[in-house]
């Protein structure tokens, strides 16, 4: 039976959702995207009129089509060139979804993204459900078809492995211009003490060129290494111009919700490097320079109201 416009239009009002689940559990917009898809397709192959609960039906379909996903991303990236990043969003991209609780805006950060590639798949799926979109355990286990305690158990098991990898502290939105501009200032000073200062000593820098950029395939570890390799990406070259195509303009802006700074080139983001901030501070940056992991933040970035940069850089 085909759809009718009310039914296309009950999922066109949950896609946002799917679309912010899916992101979470695949750390990537375009699988995501195709995930939503491939949820709308069997949303169109059923009968509609019998599916009681829409909004569990389709959050079933998405979400066990994600951990399939899943098994097979985990062995893509294992033959994966260098250092594996989540594909970054750009603040008021609506894929981040829900921010209104600390565990919401934590289940989209950088950082949590990165620390949930330690999760198994079943694992990933609890914490995304239960710690970003409050589902209750009842509607998890059915949604995954285990049982309520194993929903708790495993919900337990993985916010732990999350914990224990996890150091963000909260930031709020005046402060993460400034945490950028300081550090971006200590960058580019010449002296590798002023950005070692707003380094914790174990702190460490992670690269995602995806074999399509240059990346470190090891991080930097250690503040004084990573404020080096700070200080030299930063330095003007005419190499490093080559290889993103012009000189970049760097902005302070935010991905993730964390503090970011944007290196854009002709109106395209060539770079996304996230900051981990502690109260004993900066304890990591993740950058994103692999092109294909950017092609989003690039279309919102077009959309958006960025101002003037704040330097040009290389």
């Amino acid at each position: 039976m085909p759809l009718t416009a009310n039914d296309v239009e009950r999922f066109e009002a949950s896609r946002p959702r799917l679309e912010a689940i899916a992101y979470r559990l695949l750390g990537s917009t375009g699988e995501a995207e195709d995930a939503v898809q491939e949820t709308f397709l069997r949303w169109q192959a059923v009968d509609v009129d019998r599916i009681e609960v829409p909004e569990a039906w389709l959050t079933k379909v998405l979400t066990n089509l994600c951990l399939n996903q899943l098994t097979s991303a985990r062995a893509r990236r294992e033959t994966y060139v260098g250092q594996w990043l989540p594909e970054p969003l750009l603040g008021g991209d609506p894929m981040l979804g829900p921010a209104d609780t600390v565990e919401q805006r934590e289940s989209v950060s950088y950082a949590v993204l990165t620390l949930m590639e330690r999760l198994s798949p079943s694992e990933r799926a609890v914490y995304v459900l239960r710690a970003a979109f409050d589902y209750p355990h009842r509607e998890i286990a059915e949604i995954l078809d285990i049982t309520e305690a194993a929903s708790q158990q495993i919900f337990h098991r993985a916010k732990k492995h999350v914990a224990d990898g996890k150091t963000r502290t909260e930031i709020d939105k005046a402060a993460t211009r400034r945490i950028v501009e300081e550090f971006l200032a200590a960058a580019t000073s010449g002296r590798t003490e002023s950005l070692v200062r707003l380094l914790t000593e174990n702190a460490i820098a992670i690269g995602d060129g995806g074999g399509k950029v240059p990346a470190r395939v090891k991080p930097f570890e250690g503040a004084v290494a990573v404020a080096k390799f700070i200080w030299g990406l930063l330095k003007p070259g005419e190499a490093k111009r080559a290889i993103v195509g012009g000189t970049p303009e760097i902005y302070a802006w935010t991905a993730n919700g964390d503090p970011a700074v944007i290196a854009v080139v002709d109106g395209r983001v060539v770079g996304v490097m996230c900051l981990e901030v502690t109260a004993e501070g900066i304890a990591a940056l993740r950058n994103q320079v692999n092109p294909d992991k950017l092609e989003r933040a690039t279309a919102h970035w077009a959309t958006a109201d960025h101002g003037e940069p704040l330097f040009n850089a290389f």
